[in-house]
């Protein structure tokens, strides 16, 4: 029987970001088998005045702009949040997302993100309308755009049939925490760089002795903590 699609939402002031990436490649094509799907939602819809402000001055004073919780509390309510539906805020203070986070959110029926821009977004958005709030790394972006995009691209090939095979999930960096993938090579087995140097394949991959050649693969695959820690990306 074929599972449930999953639906992404990305709240966003530039819809436009968001749409070519979607629309490619795996993400794409699994749209198009109706695996996924995945809209992107411009913000100022949902705003109430003539210019479509989704910003303003922050209280207490400051440099920049901060975003409104209007816009984003009118969208969720006009996007009727149902069970099995989890709202991210993308970050500065979220917790960092990893491979244990992707297969945490791959389990829910819909994702809805909030994508945050100039100086942040007003807290009440992240008290009040969040279910979390999550960053993709130790750095400072323009906006949560990107940081939606990666998100929605690590959960979406966790999902059934979004990948071609499911070895593919099984044998990769980080489908077991802290273990990254062995070396992969492809042909030709030896690639001329001159008459006198080239660059070759591992002898043993070419050997055609499986038993070795997993003894070589485990070898290879690196085992490195990966210890989580705060970032600081929108």
């Amino acid at each position: 029987m074929k599972s449930k699609s999953l639906r992404i939402d990305i709240l966003t002031i530039f819809p436009g970001m968001i749409e070519p990436y979607v629309t490619s490649s795996i993400l794409g094509r699994a749209q198009k088998e109706k695996r996924l799907v995945i809209k992107a939602h411009d913000l100022r819809k949902w705003t109430s005045d003539k210019h479509q402000k989704v910003d303003d001055r922050p209280f207490g004073g400051g440099p920049g702009m901060v975003m409104k919780v209007e816009p984003f509390d009118r969208a969720l309510k006009s996007l009727k949040i149902g069970k099995r539906t989890r709202v991210i805020l993308t970050s500065a203070k979220g917790k960092v997302f990893d491979q244990r986070a992707a297969k945490r959110l791959a389990k829910y029926d819909r994702l809805i993100f909030l994508c945050g821009r100039y100086e942040g977004v007003d807290e009440r958005v992240a008290e009040h309308l969040a279910d979390e709030e999550l960053s993709i790394g130790n750095y400072v972006m323009t906006g949560g755009e990107l940081a939606a995009l990666v998100m929605s691209d690590a959960v979406a090939r966790l999902r059934p049939g979004v990948l071609g095979t499911s070895e593919s999930l099984a044998m990769e960096s980080h489908s077991e925490i802290g273990v990254l993938e062995y070396p992969q090579y492809t042909r030709p087995g030896i690639y001329p760089l001159s008459k006198k140097k080239s660059w070759k394949v591992p002898s043993i991959l070419l050997s055609g002795d499986h038993k070795k050649i997993q003894e070589w693969r485990r070898k290879k695959s690196k085992d490195s903590l990966i210890t989580p820690f705060l970032g600081a990306t929108l």
